[in-house]
């Protein structure tokens, strides 16, 4: 079993500025929605970039979500931050230009929420949508490393294995 401790507040926004990547969850009428969405981080708040759709309904209706951004190196070497808070969409030009600016820092390509959205043979739509997430709670944890296993002490003479150490 490991052990599991708290991040700090700095630790918090290290990995959120860090990571960039995590799972972004919505709900209505009780029925949860979750999509793996690409963010940046400043300033204390979380910028989302996506287009159109199933999410962006949800949180027109209910703007309350959660975030979880983490880093995994294996089982027993993890970190990971779930923020609550309130998305809202970003309509003023200047503050959407430097919340897309941001994302496009981390990701460049803004994949995938750009894709094809065919609506006849002939027409595809994209509308872009950017969120402004402003936490209202934010917790993280990580993974002790276990200590390392203390090496076999041999007695100076120990011929019991055959060999004099």
């Amino acid at each position: 079993m490991i052990e599991v401790e708290e991040l700090s507040d700095r630790e918090i926004d290290e990995l959120l500025s860090r990571v960039g990547y995590g799972h972004l969850a919505c709900s209505i009428n009780d029925d949860p929605y979750v999509v793996p969405v690409h963010f940046a981080y400043q300033n204390g708040r979380i910028f989302v970039y996506t287009t159109e759709g199933k999410k962006s309904q949800i949180i027109g209706q209910n703007p309350r979500v959660c975030l979880q951004a983490e880093e995994v190196v294996n089982n027993q070497n993890w970190e990971s931050v779930i923020v609550t808070g309130v998305a809202e969409r970003i309509t003023e030009p200047d503050e959407r230009e430097a919340a897309l600016s941001a994302i496009t820092k981390v990701n460049p390509t803004l994949t995938p929420a750009v894709s094809i959205h065919w609506l006849d043979n002939w027409i595809r739509e994209n509308i872009e949508v950017v969120f402004r997430i402003t936490p209202v709670r934010t917790t993280g944890r990580r993974a002790v490393p276990p200590l390392p296993e203390a090496p076999d002490v041999i007695p100076e003479n120990d011929i019991s294995r055959g060999r004099i150490y």
